[in-house]
This record gives C-alpha cells, sequence and structure tokens, in this order.
C-alpha cells in the first residue's frame, strides 16, 4: 500500500521535471525568435537551434522516464 504511494509520487514528480524540461525549452526558442527578430542570427541559425534544443528536450525527458522506470522497479521490488 505504502509502495504504491511512493510510486504515484515519483510518478507526480518525474511529470512536473518533464514540465519543467519543456519549459526551458519554450524559454530557448523564444531567445532564438528574439535574436532571429533582432537580427543577431539568421534563419537557418534559428532552425538549427530549435532542432537542438528539441534533441536535448528529447533526452532529458528520456532519461527521466528511465529513472522512473528504475524507481518503479525498486519500490515493487521490495
Amino acid at each position: 500500500e505504502t509502495r504504491k504511494e511512493f510510486i504515484k509520487k515519483a510518478r507526480s514528480e518525474a511529470e512536473n521535471t518533464k514540465i519543467s524540461i519543456r519549459n526551458v525549452r519554450r524559454e530557448g526558442n523564444s531567445q532564438l525568435k528574439e535574436f532571429l527578430k533582432e537580427k543577431e542570427i539568421s534563419e537557418d541559425e534559428e532552425r538549427q537551434g530549435e532542432e537542438e534544443i528539441q534533441k536535448l528536450t528529447d533526452s532529458f525527458v528520456s532519461k527521466v522516464d528511465e529513472a522512473l522506470s528504475i524507481k518503479e522497479k525498486d519500490l515493487l521490488d521490495f
């Protein structure tokens, strides 16, 4: 019973972490748009930056999912 509560808490924390990661992605993309608007970067550089930010976002989200999976197994094994 208690373990199930811990798993629920872990899932909740993982989701909050993913939301934070997506918020950082949004901020990065808006900074790129601002740089483009001020002619500090080209459209190609903006596109490359957005792709790189998306790759990093996907990488960190998968790490969160992996850590959650490990934690769930750990909690169920005891």
